[in-house]
């Protein structure tokens, strides 16, 4: 006899006894049964692919702070976007890298018909009709400073800059954007959009709100991409959320509701899944996470080290999003996923 043999020791009660005969596990035994109670699920369809725009032909534009992310001329992104909805992707979001040399302090060229976000939106929907595509009506791709408004004596200065990001959204409208996500967070600027949009007759064009767009460190490969990094003057503390607020980003989704936005977005995304969920339950309309540059990044760079399995990270940090009540992640990753979920 084995004198080490465990004993029971007196008045020990046994597992059943503990748990009531509630063994959790049963259900995570074999792969069907796991499969059969999984609560959330990633598909396809849950994919908005944000793009970067350059000009050019034939460009395809290595970003470095972003591994596996390219800045893409019209001719060359026309071709991806045909990609990506042959894969199922529902959308794409484009973000364009001006010249500064056509920037100014108050990003006039976002009143350019012919810019390269409108020439894109205009290529796109010719070859790939069925795809939809969201614009940005911000103005920090086009400022000689880097922020999202029109800069005086070191102020963004509100109404300013809401009456032009609405000029220009109905410049993108008109180039055939589906929606209209303006990023700025200035006040009032859904209302006011909307209104634009209704008055030129882009009723059906909707608006998907950066209802609560946090000052973050988890932009800076972002900036890189669009090439505001080192324009930037300043922060922007005085328009973007403070990430310690939540009552306030309840306040912002709130008032862009009341002004007529049709879906909501937090963003950055993993660092806020409980502001997704404190909007989803609040307001129930469609909720979008934006899984920014800096989250993706962090992704391939601990990949790249072999300190985690990238794959893995990256569908479980997606699946997050919905487990917090997300309809849809803004994400880098969209084309890989698309292709191991196709697969």
């Amino acid at each position: 006899m084995n004198r080490f043999a465990p004993t029971k020791a007196a008045g020990t009660r046994t597992v059943d006894e503990v748990t009531g005969s509630r063994r959790l596990r049963r259900m995570r035994k074999a792969a069907w049964s796991r499969r059969l109670v999984q609560e959330n699920h990633l598909t396809v369809d849950d994919l908005i692919w944000p793009i970067f725009l350059v000009e050019g032909e034939n460009v395809r534009e290595p970003i470095a702070a972003m591994p596996g992310v390219f800045r893409f001329s019209v001719d060359v992104a026309v071709r991806e976007v045909e990609r990506a909805a042959k894969l199922g992707i529902p959308a794409i979001a484009t973000f364009p890298k001006v010249d500064v040399a056509l920037r100014d302090v108050t990003g006039s060229l976002i009143l350019d018909p012919d810019n390269l976000t409108n020439r894109a939106t205009r290529a796109i929907k010719e070859a790939v009709p069925e795809i939809g595509v969201i614009t940005d009506a911000a103005l920090d791709p086009f400022t000689s400073h880097g922020h999202d408004g029109v800069l005086r004596n070191g102020v963004i200065v509100n109404d300013e800059t809401v009456e032009q990001i609405a000029v220009g959204a109905v410049l993108q409208a008109a180039a055939g954007a589906d929606i209209i996500a303006p990023s700025d967070m200035m006040d009032g600027r859904i209302g006011v959009i909307r209104s634009a949009l209704d008055d030129n007759g882009f009723q059906d064009v909707a608006i998907m709100s950066y209802a609560t767009k946090f000052d973050s460190a988890f932009y800076g490969p972002y900036r890189d991409a669009i090439g505001t990094a080192g324009l930037l003057q300043g922060d922007k503390k005085t328009y973007y959320i403070n990430a310690a607020n939540s009552a306030e980003a309840l306040r912002e989704t709130e008032q862009d509701i009341l002004e007529g936005t049709d879906m909501v977005m937090v963003k950055p995304g993993l660092p806020y899944l409980d502001i997704i969920r404190l909007l989803k339950d609040a307001f129930a309309l469609p909720t979008f996470a934006y899984q920014v540059s800096g989250e993706y990044s962090m992704i391939q760079a601990a990949a790249a080290n072999g300190w985690i399995d990238g794959e893995r990270a990256m569908m479980e940090s997606l699946l997050a999003f919905k487990r917090a009540g997300a309809d849809g992640v803004l994400t880098y990753f969209a084309p890989t996923v698309a292709e191991k979920l196709k697969g």
